[in-house]
């Protein structure tokens, strides 16, 4: 594949454009394996790329922080052509081309071969949302979560991370209750596992109380903010909160009532520079005991390459849920 089509982010006197291009292997940067993309996936940081062109290192640049296909060359031994692969994060593209591509070419340290019991297609409708979900109900059961303790809630739940999160834990047998601000997806949410499903204004910290009645044993929150916030103040005594996400705001008012008072855990979920040994441990549970129970139509939207622009612009704008993932040589 000498020649093939990407989604490319150019800038011209301080206007930025996204357009699909033919480009060569010239045009990638160096690195150790070349893949034939299969399909890729579309995030909330793809459209923070795309749109508003943040943490793009350099101009052109091919956006698509996630990629799973098939190694078509490596100066690596440890992936041989044939091999079939997930890349998610690093700088994957952020500071480096990434998976809107039909081919790309990366470090072998980003590799993760596909492990048995996933599809590529699969393993994009997971992609960085799945590895972020399962990251926080590992981290969650390493604090000593277990189904008996109570329930556990999922903000955001019909987000990518939110909807894998609810089918995940709800598959382990914990009692899901989620969050949304949509409230016509009830019937979705319930469909994934969810046992309760309240409004995303339930939770949702109005008044910077740092202490309330005890509701949680854990939560998953790929939102931040004012919803942390509220987290904090109601998760029970040793409860957790997994924190992914800051669509809700960066800014966290609490005091230290709940970590002094109950001992409360906050645990930081960073998939981007996920340690290999655990990354490769977290995939393997993605395609066994945490492989979501609904990954299918259900979940996934599929679109082309020339279709992304707009679905970029609908994630910033919260009118995506579940997975949208990109065909780019997907044939499964």
């Amino acid at each position: 594949m000498n020649e093939f089509q990407a989604l490319v982010l150019t800038k011209e006197n301080d206007e930025a454009t996204l357009s699909v291009k033919k480009l060569g292997l010239q045009d990638l940067p160096k690195g150790d394996v070349l893949i034939k993309v299969a399909y890729s996936s579309v995030n909330y940081k793809d459209a923070m790329v795309g749109v508003h062109h943040q943490m793009v290192k350099s101009f052109p640049h091919i956006p698509g922080i996630d990629l799973a296909g098939t190694v078509i060359e490596s100066s690596d031994d440890s992936y041989k052509a044939g091999d079939k692969v997930i890349v998610t994060s690093y700088e994957l593209g952020t500071g480096h081309h990434g998976g809107f591509s039909e081919v790309a070419r990366v470090p072998k340290e980003w590799v993760v071969p596909l492990p048995d019991g996933l599809t590529l297609r699969e393993a994009m409708i997971l992609g960085t949302a799945g590895l972020t979900a399962a990251l926080s109900v590992q981290r969650l059961e390493d604090n000593g979560l277990t189904p008996s303790q109570g329930p556990v809630l999922v903000a955001g739940a019909t987000g990518g991370v939110g909807s894998l999160a609810v089918d995940m834990l709800a598959k382990k047998g914990y009692d899901v209750t989620a969050s949304t601000g949509s409230s016509s997806e009830k019937n979705y949410l319930e469909t994934l596992g969810a046992k309760e499903i309240i409004s995303r204004e339930e939770v949702t910290d109005q008044d910077n109380t740092p202490t309330r009645e005890k509701r949680w044993a854990a939560a998953v929150d790929p939102v931040g903010g004012s919803t942390l916030q509220y987290i904090l103040s109601t998760l029970k005594n040793s409860g957790s909160v997994a924190t992914s996400g800051l669509v809700g705001g960066i800014e966290v008012k609490t005091t230290v009532l709940p970590f002094i008072g109950r001992g409360v855990n906050w645990l930081g979920i960073d998939s981007v520079q996920c340690p290999m040994e655990l990354r490769r441990k977290v995939w393997e549970r993605l395609a066994d005991d945490l492989k979501p129970s609904n990954l299918n139509e259900e979940v996934v939207n599929e679109v082309s390459l020339e279709e992304v622009e707009g679905t970029l612009q609908e994630i910033l704008e919260g009118r995506v849920r579940g997975r949208t993932i990109v065909k780019l040589n997907g044939s499964e």
